[in-house]
């Protein structure tokens, strides 16, 4: 970013979780900063230093936080607002562009603002090189929250996705205030895709932590995700080679 004293703002992924997977632009631009917006979380990960400000919010005020970090860029800071993975994937990048849409008319120099987007590496993409390439065809990333949208809503892409063939990659899959929604979601996910389908349970990927569990839909229980578990399900063509699953790159008319 240009360090022409004017304030901007850089939406950044902080990848999947380990420190080796943030890229170099992003943790140039953090060093860059005068202020960090995001959720708890994440903003921990960012080590503190003088003339840094670290400003930790709670889950689901996103908008609100997207608004504080536009107002500070418009006072003159440059702002890096941090996410998990890749900001533009169930994160903050599309925040900051509705708190933009949003308050247009009332803050019109917000459009003046530099705003800029840096990629990271999602969780989706880090699972699916843990176990091989299980998105190497065709895929659909779905975030089975329904804090957004309406649940029925999530059924029908699941049915049209998994009939359509396409492999599937699954974000906040099961949640303790939602427990029943995911055990739904595999009951469609075999009728649409087979019950034979591979599917993967991928848990604190890239941390210390790590666990991967690859089997078929028809032995999948919804105890095996939460919120920390990345689940990827294969198409009908997707199978394992040794300790690997791959996608094959290829597929027939159907």
């Amino acid at each position: 970013m240009s360090n022409t004293g004017n304030g901007w703002v850089v939406i950044a992924g902080l990848g999947p979780g380990s420190d080796a997977l943030v890229t170099q632009e992003v943790r140039d631009v953090i060093d860059e900063a005068t202020d960090i917006v995001g959720y708890i979380p994440y903003v921990k990960r960012i080590a503190p230093r003088e003339g840094l400000t670290l400003h930790a919010s709670d889950n689901r005020v996103e908008v609100d936080r997207a608004a504080h970090a536009l107002e500070m860029a418009a006072a003159g800071k440059r702002v890096v607002v941090v996410s998990s993975g890749d900001p533009g994937v169930f994160a903050m990048a599309s925040a900051v562009f509705e708190a933009l849409e949003n308050n247009a008319e009332t803050h019109p120099e917000w459009l003046d603002l530099e705003i800029k987007v840096l990629p990271g590496i999602t969780a989706m993409l880090a699972a699916a090189a843990a176990i091989g390439a299980p998105l190497g065809h065709d895929f659909a990333a779905i975030n089975l929250s329904d804090n957004l949208k309406p649940w029925s809503l999530i059924e029908k892409r699941l049915q049209l996705v998994g009939e359509a063939g396409l492999a599937m990659a699954f974000y906040n899959p099961r949640s303790k205030s939602r427990p029943h929604q995911f055990a739904r979601a595999l009951d469609i996910l075999r009728e649409a895709c087979g019950r034979d389908t591979l599917i993967t349970f991928a848990r604190d990927v890239t941390k210390p932590g790590q666990e991967l569990l690859t089997l078929p839909l028809k032995d999948a229980t919804p105890e095996m995700a939460d919120m920390r578990t990345v689940v990827i399900v294969g198409n009908r063509d997707t199978r394992r080679i040794g300790n690997y699953v791959y996608t094959p790159r290829y597929a027939a008319e159907g």
